[in-house]
């Protein structure tokens, strides 16, 4: 099974700029979309519920902002958007579905460099966020959380560590939020895949030469229960369809199941 997630930047501008042709390219049987920026009515009509595909929409409330999705390709179940039936997500930050015994979520957590406010957001966010996966890792079966998580994580995942130590998505305390998730019971799957070495990027600045000289941060992540983590073969991040569609690269794992 090959599952992708994708931050495109805004659904309809991606169209615009290839997202077909590279979807058609990579095969995922699971897609996981961050920051679609619209709702499926505002969509090309083929788009608002593609053939062969299983929509779950999450858009924002607010119109050309933020929204996740997941797209299977079997049958699937939404279980609930956002932290649960009882938490209000008005940004479209989390999708949960299930696919036969897999459970997937695409989340897209807040960025907060645009703002101090909206640092507070994105740390409210982590408060609760990270509560909701501890009590995904004790479902028995298989389960992936993938997204734009807006951290990285060790120095590693970022070209420029030093200069970016007080930036928002690589603070201290962001990073130690991060280290613990991974401690409740989750695996890095592209880190497990790629080993110790720096990257692979998944977000580039439109600043100087980053996106040229792949001077980013990885910041899209794909984890795994221990279940999950079982089945787990390799990961892929397709550098080039997302310096041609998004600022992000989409990233895709592959698993036995």
């Amino acid at each position: 099974m090959r599952i992708t997630t994708w931050n495109v930047n805004g659904l309809r501008a991606a169209l615009r700029k290839g997202f077909a042709e590279e979807l058609a390219s990579i095969r995922p049987d699971i897609l996981l979309l961050q920051e679609v920026r619209a709702m499926p009515e505002q969509l090309p009509k083929p788009w608002a519920e593609p053939e062969g595909w299983v929509v779950h929409w999450n858009p924002a409330q607010k119109k050309g902002y933020a929204g996740t999705a997941v797209w299977t390709r079997q049958r699937s179940q939404l279980l609930h958007t956002g932290l649960g039936p009882t938490d209000p997500d008005p940004e479209g930050r989390l999708t949960l579905v299930r696919v036969g015994k897999l459970h997937v979520a695409s989340a897209y957590l807040p960025s907060g460099s645009s703002s101090p406010e909206r640092q507070v957001e994105k740390e409210r966010w982590m408060r609760r966020f990270r509560p909701w996966a501890t009590r995904q890792l004790k479902r028995t079966g298989p389960s992936i959380l993938g997204g734009d998580l807006n951290i990285a994580h060790t120095e590693q995942d970022i070209f420029y560590a030093q200069g970016n130590s007080q930036n928002s998505g690589f603070l201290p305390h962001e990073r130690q939020w991060f280290g613990r998730l991974l401690k409740s019971g989750w695996h890095d799957l592209v880190r497990q895949d790629v080993g110790d070495i720096d990257g692979p990027y998944s977000w580039w600045s439109n600043r100087g030469r980053a996106r040229e000289l792949d001077r980013g941060w990885r910041i899209d992540y794909m984890l795994a229960n221990s279940a999950a983590r079982l089945q787990f073969c390799h990961s892929r991040t397709h550098r080039q369809a997302g310096l041609a569609v998004s600022d992000h690269a989409p990233v895709t794992i592959e698993l036995n199941m």
